[in-house]
Formats: C-alpha cells, sequence, structure tokens
C-alpha cells in the first residue's frame, strides 16, 4: 500500500510539473504598445464598424452566464439590472447602489444578508456584462488606448482599465479584422496567471435594436455562451 501511495505521488508530481511547464510556454508578457491619438482613432473605427450609435441608444439587454447561471436583465436607461442565480434575486440600481433591494427565496433581506447579495450581484454583473458589451467600453473612465504592432505588421488595439470596476488593471489585446471589426481578444489580468490568453469575439448576431452582440466565446477547447442575447428598446 505505501509502495502504492508512492507511486501515485510520483504520478501526481509529474503531472503537475508537466502542467506548470505546459502553462509557461503559453504564458505571453504584455507587448509593447504605443499611446496617442493613433490609438483613439484606431478604437474609433472599431466603434464605427460595431455601430456604436445603435448600441448607446439601445435601451434594454437580456443575456446569461455560466450556462445559464446567472440571469440579467439591464435597463441601461436607468441604470437597473434585474440579476437571477439559484434562489438569490436582486434589483440592482448601478448608480444609487445602496437602493438596490435583495431577495433569498422570494424573501426580502436586510442589512448584512442584503449587502453580500448585492456586493455579490454587482461583483457577477461587472464581470458578466463585459463579455456582452467590452468593446463598446473602449472609452469609459479610467481607459488607456495603445497601439500594438503585430509579427504580420498589422495593428491591434491594446486597452487597459486602470480603474472601475470589480478588477482593475486588466488589459485587453482587441484583434480586428480588415475592417476593424473585432474577432477576439487577447488577455492579461489579474485573476487568471497565464496572460495573452485568447478569446474569441466572432460569434455576432444583430439584435431587435440593431445592436451588435455576441452569442458566445471560444477559450481554447471552452465555450462561453452567452445564452440567450436580446437588446431592445420598449417592453
Amino acid at each position: 500500500m505505501k509502495r502504492l501511495f508512492k507511486v501515485l505521488g510520483i504520478v501526481i508530481g509529474i503531472g503537475l510539473l508537466v502542467l506548470i511547464i505546459s502553462l509557461f510556454a503559453i504564458h505571453e508578457p504584455l507587448p509593447q504598445a504605443q499611446t496617442g491619438r493613433e490609438a483613439d482613432v484606431l478604437a474609433e473605427k472599431m466603434l464605427e464598424a460595431l455601430n456604436y450609435k445603435t448600441y448607446e441608444e439601445t435601451r434594454f439587454l437580456e443575456w446569461s452566464y455560466r450556462n445559464g447561471a446567472n440571469q440579467y436583465k439591464w435597463d441601461k436607461e436607468l441604470g437597473k439590472v434585474e440579476v437571477e442565480w439559484g434562489d438569490n434575486h436582486v434589483k440592482l440600481d448601478v448608480v444609487h447602489l445602496e437602493k438596490s433591494l435583495a431577495y433569498k427565496n422570494g424573501k426580502s433581506l436586510a442589512f448584512d444578508e442584503k449587502e453580500k447579495l448585492v456586493d455579490k450581484a454587482l461583483k457577477n454583473f461587472n464581470n458578466d456584462s463585459f463579455w456582452l458589451v467590452a468593446p463598446y467600453k473602449v472609452f469609459d473612465l479610467g481607459t488607456e488606448r495603445s497601439i500594438v504592432t503585430l509579427p504580420d505588421g498589422t495593428e491591434a488595439l491594446l486597452v487597459t482599465y486602470t480603474s472601475g470596476g470589480t478588477t482593475p488593471g486588466d488589459s485587453y489585446l482587441w484583434l480586428l479584422n480588415e475592417n476593424a471589426f473585432p474577432r477576439a481578444f487577447k488577455m492579461w489580468v489579474n485573476i487568471i496567471p497565464i496572460g495573452g490568453l485568447e478569446a474569441s469575439w466572432d460569434d455576432w448576431i444583430v439584435t431587435q435594436s440593431g445592436a451588435f452582440l455576441p452569442k458566445s466565446h471560444a477559450l481554447g477547447p471552452v465555450n462561453l455562451s452567452m445564452g440567450n442575447v436580446k437588446a431592445y428598446n420598449t417592453k
């Protein structure tokens, strides 16, 4: 039995070593980038390709995340979001957070219980909405834009979030097609130790409001579904 445990320990150790080496092999350092007006121009071209004005004029967005575990209905005009997961339901007011309401199994919560649930709903919303509307956030307050020249000579847009949201300091390198339409980004984020992981942004739909939104993203072999994505202006 001791010999078996010893063999298992060796196998596990080798497996962990291979995993660590593999992770270091795919890690990419944050690329050198050039700030300036040219970066803003590239960002503006991307927004123009996405028809940003149509998204800006869209009032309601609906989607889900984590295979439907997190459900969202967002009223952009009022800054309010219905957030549901499990037996939790939060009426999130992102403009006046203290006015948010929280329920568990249909029962209204108050004090510490409410605060914890509202805080989790806000963190989930910040993360999950980013996967839906990230291209439209390149000029958000606290962002820095710069240009990265790729090995093939084309230009990519590097956006760093220096403040705001849940994880300030994260950077995303937008890879664009010949029409400046986003097709993927590479990530350098605090919660992932490997830099340069690529996620696709090529599964787009044109919603009822006319806004472009993604149905899903591919991260290597993993498919990240955004659920039944909707965008409209009247209930």
